[in-house]
């Protein structure tokens, strides 16, 4: 009986055998664990605590506290770290429109040559200040084993200060006006052209594209401010990834695992839609593994001290990947899965005041305003007012029965007695017995306003004069 149940039983195990195979898959794929190698967001590099740790007493470069200053200055700093006597080689490249010198710097005897630019756009200055810092390591430092990595793996070749005229003003675009970052393709101006020959010349295997973006960035959907976003730009429209494009992808996610476990949560990375001219992307499509860097912002970092120095350690962290080949394989997933830059919040909201301008109503307005040099607080405008109750803003003060009293901040005995109108005479509804009343706030205007306890601004409590006065950053209650 036993052996005639076999034969009748043999079909019905072999369908089961079939079907288990893929009841296995199906369950793996939600239950087990992501493969160590193959998915699992690597670790930080073995030498991150102890080159963090060696940073701040032996790498740092003294005279780059203030992050706005001359491209001369720069140079004055950082051009005696890339001595000879270290092994660098510095040469012009080309002259910016105001005549300026474009310099190469290059280092390293390696088989993997790697092009680095910086400060393309004038006021974008975080990574020329981390380069300095990448320049005293690699030449004070020549026994450490991260810097003999990179000399015998790498050749690196460095732009430092792309755009010195935009510099010299610390702003974005150059002496011509042109966005040298949008002039990939025409190659109108000197800087972009010098770029390019460059590039041609020395026929980089990698490229690093360094830049700032604006401080008021969210890392995705999140209240998050995205202090360091990353992308491995797209070299055409239908954003192919290819054996170049996966190289940057992997490189990017060795810079994430340096900067995991400072700022994890406010990494993001740039939308990769291809801009046919920009120079990472012309970059890209030139056949250059390609990396953005962008630099927003901490809050209680206005100098941008601490970003400079996560530059440093993301660009050792990626330098080393490279030299060494470890990006190879590291799992694109954890590029991908970075939230794209969200929102841009703005700088201020005055929320809830009461604004008192003279011979008009009183309305309970919110008060939105953004600083030209938005981290210190400075050259403040006004960009809003009214129910700006669905505005987020990276800080808010809240003015609830407080009067908001704009007033000029040009002085009353500075102006001409005969171009003052009769009701803008000095008083004490200026504030100030020096100041008179502007009347008015507007968007674009310059931000001259007291939160005052009385309509006429007699009783002050707090005054933003343009500038925000850090000792006194708001009244006493804030939110």
């Amino acid at each position: 009986m036993r052996r005639a149940l076999v034969p009748s039983l043999l079909p019905s195990l072999l369908f089961l055998l079939l079907m288990l195979p893929n009841v296995s898959v199906a369950q793996q794929a939600e239950t087990a664990p992501r493969s160590a190698t193959t998915d699992a967001m690597p670790p930080p590099p073995a030498w991150l605590g102890e080159l963090d740790a060696l940073y701040d007493a032996r790498i740092r470069v003294a005279g780059l506290d203030d992050r706005m200053f001359s491209p001369e200055h720069w140079w004055d700093v950082a051009g005696p770290l890339a001595t000879e006597a270290h092994g660098f080689q510095v040469e012009e490249v080309g002259s910016s429109a105001e005549g300026r010198p474009l310099r190469h710097v290059s280092w390293g005897q390696g088989g993997k040559s790697v092009l680095l630019w910086s400060q393309m756009h004038g006021d974008e200055s975080t990574a020329s200040m981390a380069l300095a810092d990448l320049f005293r390591f690699l030449g004070e430092h020549p026994d450490h084993p991260v810097a003999q990595r990179l000399r015998q793996g790498t050749t690196l070749h460095v732009l430092p200060i792309m755009n010195p005229d935009g510099a010299a003003r610390f702003q974005r675009r150059n002496a011509q006006g042109i966005d040298v970052n949008r002039d990939a393709r025409a190659l109108a101006s000197p800087e972009a052209l010098a770029l390019h020959a460059l590039r041609e010349r020395v026929q980089p295997e990698f490229g690093f594209n360094l830049h700032d973006q604006q401080v008021g960035y969210r890392a995705g959907e999140s209240d998050r401010g995205t202090a360091i976003a990353l992308l491995a730009p797209a070299f055409n429209e239908a954003r192919d990834v290819d054996a170049t494009r996966t190289r940057a992808i992997e490189v990017a996610v060795a810079i994430r695992a340096v900067l995991e476990p400072y700022i994890g949560g406010h990494i993001a990375k740039w939308d990769d839609t291809y801009n046919p001219r920009a120079f990472g992307d012309l970059t890209a499509k030139a056949g250059v593994s390609t990396v953005l860097i962008e630099s927003g912002g901490i809050e209680g970092d206005p100098q941008k001290q601490r970003l400079r120095k996560l530059n440093f350690l993301a660009l050792v962290g990626a330098l080393d990947a490279i030299a060494t080949g470890t990006h190879a394989g590291l799992p694109g997933a954890r590029y991908e899965e970075l939230p794209e830059n969200g929102k841009v919040w703005r700088d201020l909201l005055i929320a809830g005041g009461t604004l008192a301008l003279p011979g008009q109503p009183q309305a309970k307005v919110d008060l939105l305003v953004n600083f030209e040099h938005p981290l210190l607080e400075r050259d403040g405008t006004i960009a809003d007012i009214g129910d700006l109750g669905d505005t987020r803003a990276r800080r808010t003060i809240d003015a609830s029965g407080l009067y908001i009293v704009p007033f000029d901040r040009v002085p009353f005995d500075s102006v001409p007695s005969d171009s003052v109108p009769s009701d803008s005479a000095p008083s004490d509804s200026a504030g100030a017995g020096t100041e008179h009343a502007r009347r008015t706030l507007a968007p674009d205007m310059p931000a001259y306003f007291h939160l005052s306890r009385d309509p006429q601004g007699r009783d002050i409590v707090w005054t933003l004069a343009g500038d925000v006065d850090p000792a006194k950053p708001g009244p006493a209650k804030v939110r």
